[in-house]
């Protein structure tokens, strides 16, 4: 009995010589200071600012009315009432309006053909074509709900408008004219913004990111170091690989927990973002998500040898796990293969749970299946590193053994 509590005394005594040496090294480094500190303070607000307002408005349209008659003016009219389009002038043809589009003076063109008024007094179909610039799809997207709207508005007047002609009785006007009434809710993100959509997912992934920069630019510092000194690192701690790999998970905890309170809390709240969950629950859920970062750092950073180095991870994985995520493009609608590789990165699960529980007010028992899958990601990604602190504790017990020859 002595010998295992004398085993589990040298364990927990490593481990906090670890956490000790750890907390040492972070806050004398001030590039991780800056990619602990600094990156997951400050990205949060700058992203927000930039994609603030939420929603492009009063985007610039030109009219070409081959028509001229009232009914073409008063959709016009209806159109530049929206708060997505603003006509900001007419064009005698389509070939002027081009030229302005061309110029970057206006981002669509709406054409009205002669015929508009006369189809729709033999009561047919009129169309009027839209033109769309497609370099930024945000606008492609509030220029079609804005002309959903009108179109579908414009086809209640007509159709209000033959019923009084045919003479049919009042009560029977509403629902003729609407038989189906539809409303749209728009579950965890109301206004429809871009910011409100995207940045609860975003933060997570700054996070994690962060952490991962973080973690393998004091690895880089551990391979200088031991360069520097034939194969032996000064600053290492001789302990077990498991006490090694907790120790400095624990440090990295102890940091993040007041950055998280920040960045998932207290930035939604600065910028009104949907918030409508539950603080404790989503902190809940986010105490695998850091654990399973850390042990994910962990283990990428076997393949960093120079602080600069961690640099380039990050870059390269970045953009790879933004789409993993599912933030730009579903991930019921991926590859199975994509699938299985996002599910590998910590980020996928955490901004599942996280967007949910944040923006649509789910619980914790709700979010079961991404919260057990970061609780597995933890534990699978702990057992690698483990084996990177093995096989590390090996070569500096070499090292240091030819240095004592």
């Amino acid at each position: 009995m002595k010998k295992i509590f004398a085993a589990i005394a040298r364990w927990i005594t490593g481990m906090s010589k670890v956490w000790r040496r750890e907390f040492s090294l972070v806050f004398k480094d001030p590039g991780v200071l800056l990619f602990f500190f600094g990156l997951p303070v400050l990205y949060p607000i700058v992203y927000t600012l930039i994609y603030n307002p939420e929603v492009v408005k009063e985007m610039a349209v030109v009219a070409v009315d081959k028509s001229a008659t009232s009914e073409s003016r008063a959709f016009l009219r209806k159109l530049d009432s929206t708060e997505s389009i603003h006509i900001i002038g007419h064009a005698a043809d389509l070939a002027e309006a081009r030229r302005a589009m061309n110029e970057h003076e206006c981002f669509g063109i709406i054409e009205v053909p002669a015929d508009f008024s006369r189809r729709l007094g033999r009561s047919e179909q009129a169309v009027a074509t839209f033109y769309s610039d497609m370099s930024l799809l945000l606008r492609y997207r509030q220029f079609s709900v804005a002309l959903t709207d009108v179109q579908l508005a414009t086809g209640a007047e007509i159709a209000q408008q033959s019923i009084d002609n045919a003479g049919l009785p009042g009560q029977m006007v509403g629902s003729l004219a609407s038989p189906i009434k539809t409303d749209s809710v728009f579950i965890g993100d109301p206004t429809q913004g871009f910011a409100s959509f995207i940045m609860p997912g975003l933060l997570v992934l700054i996070i994690q990111q962060s952490m991962v920069l973080g973690v393998t630019m004091l690895a880089g510092g551990h391979q200088e170091r031991r360069r520097r000194n034939h194969g032996f690192d000064p600053l290492w701690v001789d302990a077990s690989p498991s006490a090694i790999a907790l120790g400095k998970t624990l440090c990295y905890m102890v940091i993040y927990l007041p950055i998280l309170i920040y960045t998932l809390h207290i930035v939604p709240w600065m910028f009104k973002l949907p918030h409508v969950g539950s603080m404790w629950q989503a902190m809940l859920f986010m105490v695998p998500m850091l654990l399973a970062s850390s042990m994910f750092a962990q283990m990428v950073s076997v393949f960093v040898t120079e602080r600069e180095a961690s640099m380039l991870v990050v870059v390269f994985t970045s953009i790879v796990f933004l789409f993993l995520s599912g933030l730009t493009w579903p991930r019921y609608a991926m590859n199975p293969l994509w699938t299985a590789v996002g599910d590998l990165v910590p980020a996928t699960w955490g901004v599942e749970g996280f967007v949910h529980i944040n923006s649509d007010n789910a619980t914790l028992a709700e979010e079961a299946r991404p919260y057990h899958a970061l609780w597995i990601l933890a534990g699978a990604y702990f057992i690698f590193a483990c084996f990177i602190q093995g096989w590390r504790n090996r070569s500096h017990r070499l090292a240091a053994a030819k240095a004592s020859e």
